[in-house]
């Protein structure tokens, strides 16, 4: 059961309303996730912003899945591990790649992996990472720049994954045949 309202264009705030029909215009249908975080308008156009700028990063289409992914699955979101899946296949990632981060297999590649490795060690210290684990990104092929791209990406799934934690965000239609849980 939900505990956050999921708001539809109707019954969201007014301030929300703009931002809440371009959503529509985006993805054909109004994501739940855009529905809650609606309540909060300037919650709404922070999330949005950040998708913007983290989308439009360094990182490649591959690279952006192995972000957002690693984040999904190590806070266990129900909702965006589905969605995510979805705007994988939507940005032509190999599948392949899709199933080792939702499964928590190895990455294909080396520079993958580092990237991986690195999200998750930023993720899970809190933002601490020593000396060693940033070298070897590093050598993975991986500047300064990317490791405050991730950050970014961070930023935006603790935005998402938390929101859907506590609404228990119901996923949406189209993302439910990539249904998962830990």
């Amino acid at each position: 059961m939900s505990t956050l309202k999921v708001h539809t264009i109707e019954s969201a705030p007014q301030e929300s309303k703009a931002s809440l029909e371009n959503s529509v215009k985006a993805f054909g249908m109004l994501p739940n996730l855009h529905g809650v975080l609606s309540e909060a308008p300037g919650v709404l156009e922070a999330y949005k912003t950040i998708h913007q700028l983290f989308s439009d990063s360094s990182f490649n289409a591959e690279e952006l899945t192995v972000v957002w992914q690693t984040i999904n699955v190590e806070h266990e979101c129900h909702y965006c591990v589905p969605a995510h899946t979805a705007i994988a296949h939507m940005m032509k990632v190999d599948p392949a790649l899709s199933e080792a981060l939702r499964n928590n297999t190895p990455m294909p590649t080396e520079k993958l992996q580092a990237l991986q490795d690195t999200t998750l060690s930023i993720a899970r210290n809190r933002g601490r990472i020593n000396d060693a684990e940033l070298e070897a990104f590093y050598a993975a092929g991986y500047g300064q720049r990317q490791v405050l791209e991730i950050i970014l990406g961070i930023s935006q799934k603790v935005i998402s994954n938390y929101t859907n934690h506590i609404a228990n965000t119901p996923v949406d239609e189209p993302f439910q045949k990539f249904a998962w849980s830990k």
